[in-house]
């Protein structure tokens, strides 16, 4: 099982890393719009403890961005890295903090936004998300994760946080 915690422990330090990486990003001449994302940015949910970060960025500029950010921050899981994804860690920061890039409108960045929008407006959704979560172990986290997005991406159009009925 995978050890998770309230993130209300964390929402705070995210918070703080947040505008301490806006500013790093900002006097580095990074454009773009940074979220917190993940967990610790859900009231009443539950996190590993870490700090997930989304850098959206027009899509003429996710190159050059993503070549910027190359040279600022050391790159994780490359072998997930795509024409609409790439993914850093923010070393210095006092809770493991990574970084994903995408270009505004891509199927990734519509996956991050929409995705924790649904799970902090619903109490529901955000449950079912918990419970996969807490039943799942180490080696099939990440694939679990990610299957529960997909259901709350198809579940989008028709809910009221999506601008549906």
């Amino acid at each position: 099982m995978v050890e998770l915690r309230p993130s209300a422990e964390v929402h705070g330090t995210a918070l703080a890393v947040l505008e301490r990486q806006r500013r790093a990003l900002r006097e580095a001449g990074v454009p773009g719009e940074l979220l917190l994302v993940g967990a610790a940015s859900v009231e009443g949910g539950w996190t590993r403890g870490d700090v997930d970060l989304h850098l959206r960025v027009p899509a003429a500029d996710f190159e050059a961005v993503r070549d910027r950010l190359g040279e600022l921050l050391p790159v994780v899981h490359p072998g997930i890295w795509g024409p609409t994804l790439a993914t850093f860690a923010v070393p210095g920061t006092p809770l493991p903090t990574g970084l994903a890039l995408t270009p505004a409108g891509s199927e990734h960045d519509l996956r991050f936004t929409r995705c924790w929008q649904l799970l902090r407006a619903d109490p529901r959704l955000l449950a079912e998300h918990e419970a996969v979560k807490r039943t799942a172990t180490d080696e099939d986290y990440e694939q679990r994760k990610s299957a529960s997005f997909d259901h709350l991406l198809r579940l989008w159009p028709q809910h009221p946080a999506g601008g549906g009925a």
